[in-house]
């Protein structure tokens, strides 16, 4: 079946949204004072019977924001279609974000139930959850055909408990529940992904590395420091931050993936040596078996025999397999290597 992405690029139109009762509802888009939006559409062909309009919003400048999709989809259980409105939101690397409602619409669930405010908020935690049991399963293995009730053998075909499962799911609502996080996981995702692609330069991986958003950071290293661990020049401030940040997971990687050489001047040695003292037990255990690999100035190898005494036994070990590999050690240095391997 043949697939393509044509790109179409959609005037700007009047959008806003408000936050209300934990969920977002969008306002009348029609309303004259609301404020002007940059906004590119681009038409998504799956197949020959689905397509859509996935929307990108910019900045002022240009740049891209986040992705979002104005969605219609029915609902059918057994003669009878429910239409579902809501409009998803997507980081830049198609990681799904949040949900909102157009103005008046609602969800309902198969007896024609308004959702509650528990029921938005328990779909928002669904639709979060990329690893859902939804992932590897179709819905005639999920509900009995023509209801909205749960399989029977769900259980067996996901290896969860049943219990769990219902925990996963707004009862009344399985159908709706599958149908949005299929749609928030679907084959759009690697199309957000290409399209992003397409806007890279330095001002966006600058601005990545600097973001909150780690899967921002995890994507923008790859783009800066190359298959042997060197960080392009113009972004080792950018590296140096991350590996100061309050995030351990993105800054364990950024140092675990920058090469020997980017500690080779003393001054970056030493500035490591000072993240080390303020940094997290997992963090300073990091920076201990990157110091192992490098060959350090003497006033750091000095700095760390005499910390020894402060360390517990983990870290007693890899400061001294640190010493051990050192050619050139202060007399002093020496003593304490002497002394604690003695020991």
């Amino acid at each position: 079946m043949n697939r393509f992405f044509l790109l179409l690029i959609l005037i700007p139109f009047f959008s806003f949204t408000e936050k209300k009762e934990g969920y977002d509802v969008a306002t009348d888009q029609n309303v004259g004072t609301q404020r002007k939006e940059n906004i590119r559409a681009f038409k998504i062909v799956e197949n020959d019977t689905l397509n859509y309009t996935l929307k990108l919003k910019l900045d002022d400048s240009g740049r891209p924001l986040y992705f979002f999709r104005n969605i219609f989809t029915p609902v059918c259980y057994t003669n009878e279609c429910k239409p579902v409105h809501i409009n998803f939101y997507w980081d830049l690397l198609g990681n799904y974000e949040r949900y909102d409602l157009p103005e008046g619409k609602v969800l309902t669930k198969i007896d024609h139930d308004e959702f509650k405010q528990e029921d938005y908020e328990k779909l928002q935690d669904i639709l979060a959850k990329q690893n859902s049991i939804f992932a590897d399963l179709e819905m005639e293995d999920l509900i009995a055909k023509g209801t909205d009730n749960l399989s029977d053998s769900v259980d067996a075909k996901t290896g969860a408990t049943l219990k769990t499962i219902k925990n996963e799911v707004i009862d009344g609502a399985v159908y709706t529940c599958f149908t949005l996080w299929k749609i928030a996981y679907g084959k759009v995702v690697p199309e957000m992904l290409k399209i992003t692609e397409s806007y890279k330069n330095d001002q966006m991986l600058h601005s990545f590395l600097a973001d909150n958003n780690f899967h921002y950071q995890y994507w923008a290293m790859e783009k800066v420091i190359d298959k042997e661990g060197k960080v392009h020049k113009s972004f080792e401030r950018d590296i140096e931050k991350v590996i100061t940040g309050k995030n351990l997971f993105t800054a364990r990687t950024a140092l675990q993936k920058v090469g020997e050489g980017f500690f080779v001047k003393p001054q970056k040695q030493n500035w490591l040596w000072e993240v080390y003292q303020s940094s997290s037990y997992p963090m300073q255990i990091a920076i201990l078996k990157k110091l192992s690999a490098i060959p350090l100035n003497q006033t750091l190898s000095e700095k760390i025999a005499k910390d020894i005494e402060q360390s517990n036994d983990e870290q007693r070990k890899l400061k001294l397999a640190i010493l051990k590999k050192q050619t050139k050690l202060t007399e002093k240095s020496r003593e304490i290597l002497t002394k604690n391997t003695d020991d």
